[in-house]
């Protein structure tokens, strides 16, 4: 028995001394490289020395240059090669094996150690200040004293030009710069790294901000006239040239302080849409089925707006703060609103190839001859946009030296209308010239019969030579 426990005494110590060479063995291992269980920047570093992590490290590791992005979103490029960026791991990584307690390797064995370092970064200076220099952000050169609070005319209305807020501190933004490449990051936001600022107002420019914030809301009209396929808003570039002035170019105000409208501005503007969009009588560009584009002046088709009834609408609109799409009122009401007001269903009669058509919806449905006005006789057919302003059946046409019963009857322009003529035999041709009509638009008696049918009252009727 004693021998037994002898022999097991033996064993035990040849055992414990073993593990305790083993443990120092390693730990004089483990005195020149990374302990057991060591990760830096997801390399595994476990008894390997400094240089030779840093040669993988410095391997894996790329830095293309920091994006520097202003306030509005805009982006610049600080490259590192502009600014001869160089980096290298050593120094960190002997500071963190220094930290390491190569006896204590033990404590490695659940877990291990997982860390992040970053590189210790070199750079020119003197190339980044360069490079800083030459950004869009550092061109503003005014002192804090030159940055205006004032209210200006654009194309658009009144506009306020104010310098004094989200002000870049450039010493700041420098800063934020140089931090972000030091530390290799790729991106740095100067509105995020708080690098704008507001500058204090003076009392004239507080004035200045109290009159735009009235200014603001006196041109902020939300009335959007709809013309036809169009909409004319009312809005700050219009109302911009309502607002009266004194001989210095200032804002005139009235005994309530609010800013008053030059004499006649409303008025004025609803005769300039007046003159834009009323079509009774305009030269208009068509184009002819023959191919050509004719112009086409007078006649009484067309839209008209009633501007007095439009002007009463606008000043208590704009007054009361309407927003709203709005249609104008009309003394004259054409088939369609704005300036292409014929649209695709209309009669044209082509005097000069003495030829009448009449197109639905842009589909040809009626192509016949005709006979027009008797040019020698001084009574051609006037030209012009007209439109069909009644039907009647079994009229008798009565002149001077005549009187012609016609089955159909669409009078166009005063007393001048398109009617079947059976007294003819033919149409087209040069007859109009020597043997035409009183005026009006002789048409055969099927084709009258079936335009007669078709056509409303209403229907444009394009009239040309």
């Amino acid at each position: 028995m004693k021998r037994i426990l002898k022999h097991m005494a033996v064993i035990l110590g040849i055992v414990t001394v073993s593990l305790m060479a083993t443990y120092l063995g390693l730990a004089v291992y483990y005195h020149n490289a990374f302990t057991y269980g060591t990760w830096i920047n997801g390399i595994y570093c476990t008894g390997r020395s400094i240089q030779e992590v840093n040669d993988e490290l410095v391997r894996d590791f790329t830095y293309e240059g920091v994006t520097v992005k202003d306030k509005d979103g805009n982006s610049y490029v600080i490259s590192a090669e502009e600014i001869s960026y160089q980096f290298d791991f050593k120094k960190a990584l002997e500071i963190y094996q220094k930290r390491q307690n190569p006896w204590m390797w033990i404590d490695s064995l659940v877990g291990g150690h997982r860390v992040e370092l970053a590189p210790v970064v070199s750079y020119s200076r003197e190339a980044f200040e360069a490079c800083f220099a030459a950004l869009p952000i550092s061109q503003d050169d005014r002192t804090d004293r030159e940055r205006r609070v004032e209210i200006v005319r654009t194309p658009q209305g009144y506009e306020l030009v104010n310098e004094r807020t989200d002000v870049l501190f450039i010493e700041q933004a420098r800063s934020a710069v140089l931090s972000a490449i030091e530390e290799s990051k790729s991106e740095v936001s100067l509105a995020d790294e708080g690098c704008y600022h507001d500058l204090e107002l003076t009392a004239q420019m507080r004035e200045t901000m109290d009159t735009w914030e009235k200014l603001k809301s006196f041109q902020d009209c939300g009335i959007v006239y709809r013309m036809g396929e169009e909409e004319i808003p009312v809005d700050a570039s219009v109302v911009c040239d309502w607002i009266a002035l004194d001989d210095n170019g200032r804002f005139l105000f009235d005994d309530s302080g609010d800013f008053q409208l030059k004499e006649h501005a409303i008025e004025e503007f609803v005769e300039k849409l007046a003159a834009k969009y009323d079509t009774v009588g305009a030269s208009r560009q068509f184009m002819a089925t023959r191919g050509d584009v004719v112009t086409v002046e007078g006649g009484l088709y067309g839209n008209k707006i009633d501007q007095e009834a439009e002007t009463a609408y606008l000043t208590e609109a704009f007054y009361g703060k309407k927003r709203e799409v709005h249609e104008p009122v009309y003394t004259q009401e054409a088939w369609k609103k704005g300036s292409e007001d014929i649209g695709s269903t209309y009669i044209e009669v082509d005097m000069g190839e003495q030829k009448m058509y009449y197109y639905v919806d842009g589909v040809l449905t009626i192509d016949t001859p005709i006979v027009t006005g008797n040019t020698s006789r001084r009574m051609g057919t006037p030209s012009g946009v007209n439109f069909v302003y009644a039907k009647q059946k079994n009229r008798v046409l009565r002149g001077r030296d005549y009187a012609s019963p016609v089955d159909f009857w669409m009078p166009v322009k005063g007393n001048i209308g398109i009617h079947d003529a059976s007294w003819r035999g033919t149409f087209g041709g040069n007859i109009y010239q020597t043997n035409g009509s009183h005026g009006c638009i002789n048409t055969p008696r099927t084709a009258m019969e079936q335009l007669f049918d078709m056509a409303e009252v209403g229907t444009p009727v394009v009239m040309f030579y």
